[in-house]
């Protein structure tokens, strides 16, 4: 079953993403060419990947684990519903996700 995804681009752009169960959030975003680096290839071992989850989503999703806020105590535009997409996998209750990339968000690798 494909997973609709809903990437909002730095420059406000909507960016949609077609993705399946069980499929990594960074990997599909990177795969539509959004700037989320992920410098440590979904390892939590860094902040490149931060996301911010719309409000009506955020609850959806599983509790971020302490690493995980840890590592967003670095990330740049840090909002309440933050989260590292590395860290959300795909489910039939994600279908319709709306994420926003940060203006903060530059994908080095790309530059």
């Amino acid at each position: 079953m494909s997973i609709r995804v809903n990437f909002i681009d730095p420059q406000g752009h909507t960016v949609e993403a077609d993705g399946e169960v069980g499929e990594n959030l960074l990997r599909l975003g990177q795969a539509k060419g959004l700037p989320l680096e992920g410098t440590c290839e979904g390892q939590m071992a860094c902040s490149t990947c931060h996301v911010i989850v719309d409000p009506e989503w955020f609850g959806k999703l599983p509790g971020a684990s302490d690493e995980e806020e840890d590592m967003l105590d670095f990330a740049a535009g840090v909002k309440r519903t933050s989260r590292l997409s590395c860290q959300i996998e795909l489910t039939q209750e994600l279908d319709g996700l709306t994420v926003t990339v940060p203006a903060e968000a530059h994908d080095m690798q790309r530059m």
